[in-house]
């Protein structure tokens, strides 16, 4: 699926970690407040109509091994939600999820609408909010591909806004690319954790709009 020539040729919508785990829906092992079905098939049906219009979508994909190290059940002790130093770094400890080759793990929406899916997070020592790099500084090839394809703008939304979306438009934003947050197709962890994630966006230099002001230029 290519870009239409126009104004759509340098646009792309990023969807991040929208994935069964992350929602109430699914009965997901990290489940993400107000990820329902309407939630669900509001984003699909977003994305499809961008698709339609020409603009190309990528989507990035937690895709952990059994024994990540982010995960509580694999440090006896921990507790979940809470911090813990690993190897000099504070980790938080989070539920096992989006584990590899599990149904928890599966992206919410057939792949054919997709130029690429960039996995993240598969190495078991770095845990991997942003969709372009891991704590370890491991790059994902994201950027690279967009780069590739002359992409200079962005729409982002997915989950969770105050973790993997705030960490990935971050970077995106350091990486050079003018950044949309499309709010209303997003969801996140705490009302806290949301308003603030937003702001740091929002300073950053991130647009802060939604689907209905996008939809509105095409």
């Amino acid at each position: 699926m290519n870009a239409q020539p126009g104004k759509n040729d340098k646009t792309a919508v990023l969807l991040v970690d929208f994935q069964e785990d992350f929602t109430v829906e699914k009965k997901g092992s990290l489940a993400v407040a107000g990820t329902d079905v309407t939630y669900i098939e509001t984003v699909i049906q977003a994305t499809q109509a961008f698709s339609e219009k020409g603009i190309p979508v990528y989507a990035t994909q937690d895709w952990h091994p059994e024994n990540h190290m982010c995960f509580g059940v694999n440090n006896p002790g921990a507790t979940l939600f809470e911090p813990i130093e690993i190897d000099g770094r504070s980790q938080i400890m989070w539920p096992a999820h989006c584990i590899q080759g599990t149904d928890g793990a599966n992206i919410m929406m057939g792949n054919d609408r997709f130029e690429a899916v960039v996995q993240k997070g598969m190495d078991p020592k770095f845990d991997s909010y942003s969709g372009f790099t891991d704590d370890g500084g491991e790059k994902t090839g994201l950027d690279n591909q967009l780069k590739q394809a002359g992409i200079t703008d962005l729409f982002v939304y997915g989950l969770a806004t105050d973790v993997c979306v705030k960490f990935t438009v971050l970077d995106a934003i350091t990486a050079g690319y003018r950044v949309h947050l499309l709010c209303d197709l997003c969801r996140g962890l705490t009302p806290e954790g949301i308003t603030a994630a937003i702001e740091e966006m929002r300073e950053k230099g991130t647009i802060i709009t939604d689907t209905a002001a996008i939809m509105a230029d095409f």
